[in-house]
């Protein structure tokens, strides 16, 4: 029997590949699995992998015929996943030794749904210490009573699905997988779904899992049309929410992160190219124009002068051009498809903001 399935994308991350590995080996446990994504990668990712499925014990590789993105790939990890208990790191990211054993002792002795951790941050040879927002550790708590309050940071602004560990059940009860297709901020439904649908949660200190920032060819340094499917996740949260029995309690928080992330956006729009830039600001005013109002004006007005300057321009005074909107012409609908980042999408759980020196204290100051 399979103990636990660690899932992992990959897209040409052929610098990344052997930290990674060299950290699944020391990881590596009888009755552990480590499923092994190919996002269609076009440099040697995929002979590096190859070799790994004969040195790494419980490794397979599973390959995609097309580049998918990180939410699909790590789809088709689950898919293919045989374990009890389901984690996920990203192709250019690496565990400490031993860690996984850790992980999996925590969630089998609180007995929860899931589990979510601390991480250590990697910016070259700096690192530091990130933790999830949220006080009370080491018991067994209801998920939904974790997302409030909507002035501060909660557990649903911290989404990185690497940074902790999932029951089968969660599968089963079709919680854990993500919402198809997304390039970016793909961990945003699906941290929302999981606090407002699944039984039981815990926070537990360990901080064994290392995320990588600053890599030069992810996808929030290349600035293209990708990111901006952080307005389809968004959407996607907030239909979720406006449908859920306490959709008057969460919107306000969802609509203030939303608005908190359009801000960065337009804040650091220099460097998208002036098209993508002009898509940007015609599908944020339209993405405003279609929230609840009564909610959008409160949230506004509750945010710190500057951004919440930025949103008032661009809900007042931006015109939205029907041929700016692609996607948005169907609430729903995905843009194009073009490669993913490395690492099988944006690195990291937060993507939409990732890569940016103060991006975490940026949500975090308009949220808090």
């Amino acid at each position: 029997m399979v103990k636990l399935s660690v899932i992992v994308p990959f897209f040409n991350v052929q610098q990344y590949v052997p930290d990674a590995l060299r950290s699944l080996r020391a990881n590596a446990r009888p009755d552990f699995e480590f499923v092994l994504v190919d996002d269609r990668s076009t440099d040697q990712t995929p002979r590096l992998l190859e070799q790994a499925v004969d040195s790494l014990p419980g490794a397979r590789l599973v390959r995609h015929e097309r580049n998918g993105g990180l939410a699909t790939a790590r789809n088709t990890g689950i898919d293919n996943a045989r374990g009890e208990y389901l984690t996920f790191l990203d192709g250019d990211d690496w565990y400490g030794p031993g860690y996984l054993e850790q992980l999996l002792g925590a969630i089998e002795g609180l007995g929860t749904d899931f589990v979510r951790t601390d991480h250590v941050q990697c910016t070259g040879r700096a690192r530091n210490i990130i933790r999830v927002p949220h006080g009370r550790r080491g018991v067994a708590l209801t998920p939904r009573e974790a997302i409030l309050p909507a002035d501060r940071s909660t557990s649903v602004d911290y989404p990185f699905a690497w940074a902790g560990i999932y029951h089968r059940r969660l599968v089963d009860a079709g919680l854990l997988h993500f919402p198809d297709g997304l390039r970016t901020a793909e961990d945003r439904p699906w941290i929302w779904r999981l606090h407002r649908e699944a039984e039981s949660f815990a926070v537990v200190g360990l901080m064994g899992v290392f995320y990588r920032r600053g890599v030069a060819t992810s996808l929030t340094q290349i600035g293209d049309v990708r990111q901006l499917d952080f307005i389809r996740s968004f959407d996607q949260v907030i239909a979720d929410i406006t449908a859920d029995r306490d959709a008057e309690l969460f919107l306000p928080k969802a609509v203030r992160t939303y608005c908190a992330i359009i801000a960065h956006h337009l804040g650091n729009i220099e460097r998208f190219e002036p098209a993508i830039a002009r898509k940007l600001r015609a599908m944020s005013a339209a993405a405003l124009k279609a929230l609840p109002q009564d909610v959008l004006t409160e949230a506004l007005d509750s945010m710190d002068l500057e951004r919440s300057v930025k949103i008032r321009r661009l809900r007042w005074r931006v015109p939205v051009r029907t041929d700016d909107l692609d996607s948005r012409s169907h609430p729903g609908s995905a843009p194009p498809a073009a490669p993913a980042a490395p690492g099988g999408g944006a690195p990291g759980g937060d993507p939409d903001l990732d890569d940016d020196p103060d991006a975490r204290d940026n949500e975090g100051s308009a949220v808090a």
